[in-house]
């Protein structure tokens, strides 16, 4: 079969499920008795391992097969999550994620897994249930006491050991079938329905391990076990099973009724655990601490009713390439360029029956826009799930305790930026746990308490998108920081006494700056922050951070919603226009030419109670046929970069547009007061400015 077409699939659906494991295995090292998110990890590892066999990935298949093992342990209660557990079923993520990645490099997604599915397989040998000791215990013979040790998994009520009795009393054989389909079956579905069939046309099934439902849905491994009465002799009925193909084995285990009365004090003794438990926890003013081993049974019958509020809810989705996403962008560009040119037009000519129906078609491109813009708009979830696990590496790594707390995961970002901010966050993020957050014993000397907190926040505010990185740790070493500053050249030692507080912060983004004392693996506060910048300043953004000794730093990313079409201030230099991004002008106005002074080499102008710099556009881009200064007034637009503001002097305002960004290409590079172009109604061409390139 040929399976390149469903590569892609297999690709994005194995990352989904890996993602999902993660997050839910994180949840789990929380709440350890939840058996509902235990069903839920079981699910997503099932299915992986499916799609890998299906696809020929057979370490994938293989090492997924052996997690399910352990999980349906835990699931079933028989086994309990510890710090082992949970390092070796992490290490088996990792493990996948790289054979995944090897798929996406077009390797064949093989990898040496025989060390971890040893590991696993010792998991499963080595942590025996309480409940499968008791039950062999109480057996007297071989054969029962086999069967006693498969009632663990498969316990009867009172009704069916009834029906299982009365059937034996009437002369009717009972059994209990274990089958093993064979680790290579691709269709194990098929083959338990083809057993279940011939089961049905020779007797009665009373109970199966797991259900039906859960068979049919392929929701087992690759064993299931019925208690069943038979209208045919037993050796009758292995032949019958035998002849199925693609079984391991068949196992046939008779019944009688010393065997039933063993079930029956099983079943009595779980019974009585079970109600022990309940009893224990009714009781209980406070919630137990997960380790506490009088909380494992509740979990399995709360389970059924927190499953729902668990899972995923389905959502009506499609996949769509990215490439048709970007060439609907491109072609409603190209819309939206000759929409402002026929509404110019339409003023022009100025017939009602032409400018009804330019007004109408602006209304419905504008619909347009909107649903093409929000195509385009990504949660910034997809970037922050990675997040949680990462930190808990590095805490376990850094003998820290830490939580991370992330907010506003929900934020939607414009699909080329969530592309390009995840690198920059990451670095960010392992200052913040390796610089930032204190040492336990460090916490409890400053008097605060042994978990270090990261919060990881988005939010929008007007047509930006912020993010924010905040830690409780110690906070920015200042006095270091410029020390370091001035030895390295950075700034002169007289600059250094001018700078504040927040502007000694900001060197750390200096190419080169550093101030840590050794090169870790895990971050050098200093090292790779110039990158970060440079990359948030590329996306139109800005990034700034804050600190207080002994309180803690936040880090804050300021990105704009879309880098596709934004609306934009239209200006004049003489014969020329140019866009200036109205997300960083903050008001329009006339300034006197009286009104601009002279401040030690500078020229500024007093805004609103404070003293801000002024800007020559026409100066800075050289314009040829327009300057200010033989001007009595001119026109300016007042800008925002993080807290700073400036006053940019221009010929004249033409008015607000939306407009359409397009990249000069890659010759026209290192420009970095002009961002791109786009093209007018009028069919000119406009330079688009820049606004974070003029403050400096």
């Amino acid at each position: 079969m040929e399976m390149n077409q469903y590569l892609s699939i297999f690709i994005d659906e194995a990352n989904e499920h890996l993602q999902s494991l993660n997050e839910n295995m994180l949840r789990l090292e929380q709440q350890p008795e939840d058996i509902s998110i235990v069903q839920i990890i079981f699910r997503s590892a099932h299915t992986l391992k499916g799609m890998s066999a299906s696809m020929g990935f057979e370490d994938l298949a293989s090492l997924t097969h052996e997690m399910e093992n352990v999980l349906d342990l835990v699931r079933n209660d028989k086994l309990k999550m510890n710090g082992h557990i949970f390092d070796t079923l992490f290490k088996c993520l990792d493990s996948l994620e790289g054979m995944v990645q090897d798929v996406v490099g077009g390797g064949s997604g093989s990898a040496d897994v025989k060390e971890l599915v040893a590991q696993l397989k010792q998991i499963v040998k080595g942590e025996p249930a309480a409940p499968a000791a008791a039950a062999g215990q109480a057996a007297a013979a071989g054969g029962a006491s086999e069967l006693a040790m498969v009632a663990t998994h498969l316990l009867l009520d009172q009704f069916q050991l009834s029906v299982l009795r009365q059937s034996i009393e009437n002369g009717s054989p009972a059994f209990h079938i274990e089958v093993t389909i064979r680790e290579d079956c691709l269709l194990k579905g098929v083959r338990a329905y083809m057993v279940f069939d011939a089961l049905e046309r020779n007797g009665e099934l009373v109970k199966s391990h797991p259900s039906v439902q859960d068979i049919e849905q392929e929701q087992f491994g690759h064993q299931f076990s019925v208690y069943y009465i038979s209208r045919i002799p037993q050796k009758e009925l292995q032949d019958t099973l035998d002849k199925i193909s693609e079984l391991d084995s068949v196992s046939i285990i008779p019944l009688d009724l010393e065997s039933l009365s063993e079930l029956d004090e099983t079943r009595s003794a779980e019974q009585q655990i079970q109600e022990a438990a309940q009893q224990a926890a009714a009781t209980a003013t406070a919630t137990p601490p997960p380790a506490a081993t009088g909380a494992a049974k509740p979990a399995a019958p709360e389970a059924p009713a927190r499953a729902p509020a668990a899972a995923p809810v389905a959502n009506k989705t499609i996949r769509v390439d990215i490439e048709r996403l970007d060439s609907l962008m491109n072609l409603f560009s190209e819309l939206l360029i000759d929409r402002v040119r026929l509404e110019q037009l339409a003023s022009e000519v100025r017939r009602n029956d032409l400018t009804e129906t330019v007004e109408h078609m602006a209304r419905v491109s504008s619909d347009l826009q909107n649903i093409v813009l929000k195509l385009r708009m990504v949660p910034v979830d997809s970037v922050f799930n990675r997040f949680p696990r990462m930190v808990r590496d590095l805490a376990k790594s850094l003998g820290k305790k830490l939580d991370l707390v992330i907010t506003g995961a929900e934020t939607e970002l414009d699909r080329t930026v969530i592309d390009e901010i995840g690198d920059p966050l990451v670095h960010l993020i392992r200052n913040s746990v390796d610089h930032g957050v204190e040492t336990i014993e460090g916490r409890i000397e400053a008097g605060k308490s042994e978990t270090g907190v990261v919060n990881l926040r988005a939010f929008h505010s007007g047509n930006h998108v912020f993010i924010e990185i905040e830690d409780d740790g110690r906070g920015i070493n200042q006095p270091k920081v410029l020390d370091i500053a001035v030895k390295k050249g950075i700034v002169s030692p007289d600059e250094a006494k001018k700078l504040s507080d927040d502007e000694i912060n900001m060197l750390l983004f200096a190419p080169g700056f550093s101030t840590a004392d050794k090169i870790s693996d895990i971050s050098g506060r200093g090292v790779g922050l110039d990158v970060v910048r440079s990359k948030i300043e590329s996306l139109g953004g800005v990034v700034s951070v804050t600190s207080k000794a002994g309180q803690g730093s936040k880090w804050s990313i300021q990105l704009p919603l879309t880098l596709s079409i934004i609306t934009a201030m239209l200006v004049k230099l003489g014969s020329e226009k140019f866009a200036v991004p109205l997300t960083s002008i903050v008001e329009t106005g006339i300034v006197q030419r009286s009104a601009i002074r002279d401040l030690h080499g500078a020229k500024v102008i007093e805004y609103r109670k404070s003293i801000i710099p002024v800007l020559s556009l026409a100066a800075v881009l050289d314009s040829p046929d327009y300057s200010e200064e033989n001007e009595q007034e001119t026109e300016m637009l007042v800008i925002r970069k993080g807290e700073k503001l400036a006053a940019v002097l221009v010929d004249e305002l033409i008015g607000q547009s939306e407009i359409v960004l397009k990249t000069l290409g890659k010759y026209l590079t290192n420009l970095d007061v002009i961002s791109g172009a786009t093209i007018l109604g009028d069919g000119q061409v406009a330079l688009i400015v820049d606004p974070n390139a003029l403050i400096k």
